[in-house]
């Protein structure tokens, strides 16, 4: 096998595929990058056994300049070759596989010789055969990852938690993400009905991941479902993700239908004030500020402590206060992240009581998008 090539172009794909590639694995030939060259173009593939990223460089694309001498496959360690790739002097750069899976990599006067693996065995990636394929914006699927992956549990105790729980319905699809202290829903419309429904628990690692490759130049993004895979298809990228398996609780009934209290804010304005309680709130053992919300006065105020630095005390701007007077205690990063997820538009926080949790939702679309946060007990 051999094969000449844009340096650069390589490295992006390269790049793209390492994410999925781990140095902890079980299976040691997953610490190693597949390379498979065809008389079509070149094929790269990494995988940590729950996410396997491939991607294809096409030789009839001109940009490319792939010049193939002859076809072949081999597995190369990632970590040592990522590092020569990027450290090779000229803008092209000739792979040639030798006896023994002995690999040269030349650039200009720059020789690197490293031991490859036979790529025969390298576990097969999944088929995923499902008939139909929804087809999503992926600036739309960003956002949705964005906006949901931050409730996600970090605790393997409970390793369904740890997933976002996706239930597709004809032409909606509900992404729900919580752990236990919080809660994001994100409701979304598809272009196109499904006539099946699904109900599937991705991994938040995975959609995190995804979401870092789905660049501005991705314009959409097809989805395949099958019994414990889910596979993303964009551009010359295939993502394919292991499903958790199990039953995810209802979390409909987390969310209260009602609320005593009412309060609208400008997103950006709020995260900032946020942000400067949370910097004394940081200080303290327990990362809490607190809320008060006087209705008389029409006045809302957040205060941050920390016992051993001192306190903040800052009155909110707001658009517009009804209801209950209420004192509540949060932990002020479940807040933060939540806020960032509205972008720049304007929030209702909706409460019910000092104990109970209480909902963000935009002030458009407020079935679309809901954040949920539950306060903390500071008495």
């Amino acid at each position: 096998m051999k094969f000449t090539i844009t340096r650069s172009t390589f490295l992006k794909t390269l790049n793209d595929v390492a994410r999925a590639i781990s140095t902890k694995t079980t299976i040691p030939i997953l610490t190693g990058l597949k390379i498979v060259l065809t008389d079509t173009g070149l094929v790269l593939t990494g995988s940590d056994a729950d996410i396997s990223i491939e991607s294809r460089i096409n030789v009839a694309d001109e940009n490319n300049d792939l010049q193939i001498e002859s076809i072949g496959e081999i597995v190369l360690p990632a970590r040592f070759f990522s590092e020569i790739v990027k450290r090779l002097p000229e803008d092209t750069m000739t792979l040639e596989v030798k006896d023994n899976f002995q690999t040269v990599i030349t650039s200009g006067a720059s020789e690197f010789t490293i031991n490859g693996l036979d790529a025969n065995n390298y576990p097969r990636l999944p088929e995923i055969t499902a008939d139909e394929a929804l087809t999503v914006p992926a600036d739309v699927l960003r956002q949705l990852i964005n906006q949901t992956v931050i409730a996600v549990s970090n605790q393997e105790s409970r390793p369904i938690l740890t997933g976002v729980h996706f239930t597709i319905m004809g032409n909606e699809l509900v992404a729900v993400a919580t752990d236990s202290h919080r809660l994001a829903q994100r409701t979304l419309t598809l272009p196109s009905a499904s006539t099946t429904n699904y109900d599937i628990i991705i991994p938040g690692k995975s959609l995190t991941e995804l979401s870092r490759m789905l660049s501005d130049d991705v314009e959409k993004i097809e989805i395949r479902i099958a019994e414990n895979q889910v596979l993303f298809v964009f551009g010359q990228t295939a993502f394919y993700s292991r499903l958790l398996e199990g039953n995810y609780p209802d979390t409909s009934r987390l969310i209260p239908t009602s609320s005593n209290t009412q309060v609208e804010f400008d997103a950006p304005t709020l995260l900032a004030s946020i942000q400067r309680a949370s910097l004394l709130s940081h200080e303290s053992s327990n990362n809490v500020v607190r809320l008060e919300l006087n209705i008389t006065d029409q006045k809302a105020t957040i205060y941050g402590n920390s016992p051993d630095v001192g306190n903040v005390e800052e009155v909110l701007s707001f658009n517009k206060l009804t209801g209950d007077d209420l004192e509540i205690s949060f932990n002020p990063d479940y807040m933060k992240d939540a806020l960032q997820g509205f972008g720049q538009t304007a929030i209702e926080a909706d409460f019910t009581a000092p104990l109970r949790p209480f909902t963000l939702v935009p002030t458009e679309d407020k079935e679309k998008f809901i954040q949920l946060i539950t306060p903390v007990r500071t008495f």
